[in-house]
């Protein structure tokens, strides 16, 4: 189930019917209220049914309403618990936010993209992932814009350990590569949305070949998500005020370091020569 039961009844607005969204709404209004009212009341309040409550529940994934309501209870109070952490009534940055506020709130945000990552951890596809990375030919990255430097990140981590590893920002280079993967090979994309086009057609591409595709992204009903052969998916909810990724990035490099280190226990003993070669070539270049 989803680590984040607020995030899942967002994602699921599109898809439902006129009356369903109005129970999502009102759940996603003030989550505090459905912690306390029966069905009949979210019913009522809703202007809506009982079995529509029941089988906006189900749509989710849960058994009944019940069980949405205790997970919505789990949410809150991790939310709650966050922001007490830092002293604070809410982690929406305000345009008047002074910098001490900017950074508590930037700090509870990214605090609970990790956790949330983490908590939402498909440990099956990350074994089976980090088990195609020690066995694959070649590794290729996709990414654009933020993500683009979580695949940089991963690069630079494969690299060191010894794997055929490449990465390039630039769309008609990656479909090109991606054109000529075969099913010895394996290809990661990130993408916080799952809709970056660019991001979409090389995975595309590379599945076609043969490759193995896995996808990194938040959105496990979106486009990428779709196309990948794999999933592994992060938690993370950016701000309109925060234009750029911030929490998204976060939790991507939170997967890559999980993933990564679950690569180097299944490499095992090998990859300890070529961290230590990669290690001593780079020492030159310290200031001592």
């Amino acid at each position: 189930m989803d680590a984040d039961v607020l995030a899942l009844v967002r994602r699921s607005v599109p898809r439902l019917s006129a009356a369903e969204a109005r129970v999502a709404e009102t759940i996603l209004g003030d989550p505090t209220l459905v912690v306390d009212l029966a069905i009949n009341d979210l019913a009522q309040l809703c202007h809506t049914s009982l079995s529509t409550v029941a089988r906006f529940a189900q749509s989710l994934g849960f058994s009944g309403y019940r069980e949405l309501r205790v997970a919505v209870a789990r949410t809150v109070t991790l939310a709650q618990a966050q922001q007490a952490r830092f002293g604070l009534d809410t982690t929406a940055i305000d345009p008047d936010d002074e910098p001490a506020a900017i950074a508590a709130k930037l700090a509870a945000q990214e605090i609970d993209a990790i956790e949330k990552t983490a908590l939402g951890l498909d440990a099956a596809s990350l074994d089976r992932v980090a088990l195609a990375l020690v066995a694959a030919r070649h590794v290729d990255l996709f990414g654009q814009a933020a993500s683009s430097l979580t695949a940089q990140d991963l690069q630079q981590k494969l690299a060191r350990i010894g794997c055929s590893v490449a990465h390039s920002a630039d769309p008609h280079l990656a479909l090109t590569t991606a054109s000529l993967r075969t099913p010895e090979d394996v290809v990661i994309a990130f993408s916080h949305s799952g809709e970056t086009h660019e991001v979409v057609r090389a995975v595309e591409v590379a599945r076609d070949a043969g490759a193995l595709s896995v996808a990194v992204t938040s959105a496990p009903d979106s486009t990428l998500a779709l196309a990948a052969d794999l999933v592994l998916l992060t938690y993370a909810q950016e701000s309109p005020f925060r234009m750029a990724a911030m929490s998204s990035r976060i939790a991507q490099l939170a997967l890559v370091d999980i993933l990564f280190v679950r690569v180097v226990q299944h490499r095992g003993e090998p990859v300890v020569i070529p961290l230590q070669l990669t290690h001593d070539a780079a020492a030159s270049r310290r200031r001592r």
